[in-house]
């Protein structure tokens, strides 16, 4: 399958501060409450001391039951490079996929702990109940971070065959 063959979809991502980004997305898979995303980047960047090469595989998995959506960093020939974990809420997967990002971010690297990034930038003003959804999400992916690592794993691992051909797009 190439991708221009797969089905595409628009992400909205909201921020707590309002603002709004669009990407455009291919389907990969997608279920009742459930959709995975294709990305394929063009360029070498650096995330979080993690480095994506140009021609990274990015299998972004959205849940409308799960306080989260996870990034699974690939290489290029399918080797995980790191779980990248957004909290979020309000997770709507319709003719378009719309989240609200919650700002933290928790790295789960492949081999060591997961990390916790960006609680700094929570703004001051943020309501009780968001901080506390917040945290508690925070604790929950923290203490189930290695099962969760396992899961997209497998999931990934029965999706790249179906995209990607002896290291290429099919």
């Amino acid at each position: 399958m190439s991708l221009n063959a797969l089905p595409e979809i628009t992400e909205i991502k909201e921020t707590l501060a309002g603002t709004r980004k669009t990407f455009h997305c291919h389907v990969v898979d997608r279920q009742p409450g459930a959709l995975v995303v294709l990305f394929v980047s063009k360029a070498a960047v650096r995330v979080h001391d993690v480095d994506l090469p140009a021609g990274t595989v990015t299998f972004g998995y959205f849940w409308i039951d799960r306080g989260f959506n996870v990034y699974h960093w690939m290489s290029p020939t399918g080797t995980t490079l790191a779980f990248y974990v957004n909290l979020a809420e309000g997770t709507r997967i319709e003719d378009t996929l719309h989240w609200r990002d919650l700002t933290v971010d928790i790295l789960i690297p492949t081999l060591g702990p997961a990390v916790v990034l960006d609680e700094d930038e929570i703004p001051l003003a943020l309501d009780a109940a968001t901080r506390a959804r917040i945290e508690r999400t925070r604790d929950d992916v923290l203490a189930r971070a290695a099962a969760l690592r396992l899961e997209l794993e497998a999931h990934s691992d029965r999706l790249w065959p179906r995209v990607f051909e002896q290291g290429r797009l099919r």
